[in-house]
């Protein structure tokens, strides 16, 4: 049977997540969790340069190794990225008796969830997914988009950002704004930014919000 999984993005900012490993599969998962704002611990009886450093500078913190299930303790999910099996099998256990969100890396039947391949483009994310079936051709079809949405991208997400709170406060109602929105995103707008033509950009802007809207 195929498993359909629930898209959806958690907040981690400031919630325990546990990474169990010291390799460089799991140096990526812990980088990662960073980036989101997660306080990270890290079990592992040996550990990447790059992951000692962070230990050392205190920035995630080392539960020590090898794997016991009390390292679970107040977490809010598991990252399971070892080479042994037996290790990886008692993580899931644990983790289902704790109620504590569990990934395998590469066993989807041990996943309560699974990480799609990611690129973001500032406050903008696509994620990729293939259900766990195949990470590479995720990786490859992540790194076509990649080339497609570049950086302004998210330059005009943080400038429609900016946007939105100025229409949403002059209380017009939804239709009325899902109507300058669609009119913004339909001129050309992106290639304005693209190259870094300001002047029109702030024009286009004008004259479809009534207003100036500071761009940076």
């Amino acid at each position: 049977m195929t498993l359909k999984y629930y898209p959806v993005c958690l907040d981690i900012s400031n919630r325990k997540c546990v990474v169990i490993g010291g390799g460089e599969v799991a140096e990526r998962k812990v980088l990662s969790l960073l980036e989101c704002g997660a306080s990270v611990a890290l079990a592992a009886i040996s550990l990447t340069d790059l992951l000692s450093g962070l230990v050392q500078e205190k920035r995630i913190e080392h539960l020590g190794g090898p794997y016991e299930d009390r390292y679970l303790e107040g977490a809010f999910l598991v990252i399971g990225a070892t080479d042994r099996p037996e290790v990886n099998r008692r993580i899931f256990e644990d983790a289902r008796k704790r109620g504590v969100l569990v990934n395998i890396v590469d066993e989807p039947s041990r996943c309560d969830f699974i990480v799609p391949a990611v690129f973001n483009r500032g406050d903008l994310t696509v994620a990729v997914s293939t259900g766990g079936r195949s990470p590479a051709l995720a990786r490859r079809i992540r790194e076509e988009l990649e080339e497609r949405y570049g950086p302004e991208y998210g330059t005009l997400l943080r400038i429609m950002g900016k946007i939105r709170r100025k229409i949403l406060e002059k209380g017009a109602g939804p239709e009325a704004n899902r109507r300058i929105f669609e009119d913004l995103l339909d001129a050309p707008l992106l290639a304005c930014i693209r190259e870094e033509r300001w002047d029109e950009v702030r024009e286009l802007i004008r004259e479809r919000v009534g207003e100036d809207i500071p761009l940076d």
